[in-house]
């Protein structure tokens, strides 16, 4: 979908009529337009937004966001299995990304003492202060790309909308 063309099914989108041809079970193109322009929205934002704490700290998407999990989890720390989960990882991909992280000394692996099959992945006082500095430029550009286009009440709308598709949806690829 070209971003710069207006389209003219996106801009008279209603996702709650029941389509032209073919009611309800037809091809709905103002739900897939608007489907699409939610997707590029997101897309667009989060890369903006990586893009500026990549170049400010010399970090990519996957370690910025693990920092940043960690940061906000208990105790700075959760269960790798459940982290590669959350930001959408595979179990392998998590473990080379806490490799790196763990050599620079941003985090460490703990060993769970109830359960010997959990490790965790935490955070170092090293990278407690590095994900601190993450946080501030990823809240000062959230403010500046986000709060400041929608409003603290259209941004509230989408994380709560967000939230329900996440929860509707989250087992549904397994």
């Amino acid at each position: 979908m070209d971003k710069k063309s207006s389209n003219p099914r996106s801009a008279a989108l209603d996702p709650t009529s029941q389509g032209g041809e073919g009611g309800d079970q037809g091809i709905r193109h103002d739900l897939l337009d608007g489907w699409m322009l939610v997707a590029e929205g997101f897309h667009a934002t989060h890369q903006a937004i990586v893009s500026e704490v990549a170049g400010l700290f010399d970090l990519g998407q996957g370690p910025a966001e693990v920092l940043l999990r960690l940061l906000t989890a208990g105790k700075h720390r959760m269960p790798m299995t459940h982290l590669a989960r959350e930001a959408g990882m595979s179990s392998g991909g998590l473990t080379k990304l806490a490799d790196r992280l763990c050599g620079a000394g941003l985090t460490r692996r703990v060993a769970c003492e109830e359960d010997r099959r959990v490790t965790y992945l935490e955070l170092t006082d090293q990278g407690e202060e590095t994900a601190e500095a993450i946080a501030r430029v990823a809240t000062q550009s959230l403010r500046e790309r986000v709060l400041d286009t929608i409003g603290p009440e259209g941004f509230g709308a989408l994380a709560d909308t967000m939230r329900k598709l996440r929860d509707a949806n989250e087992d549904s690829g397994k």
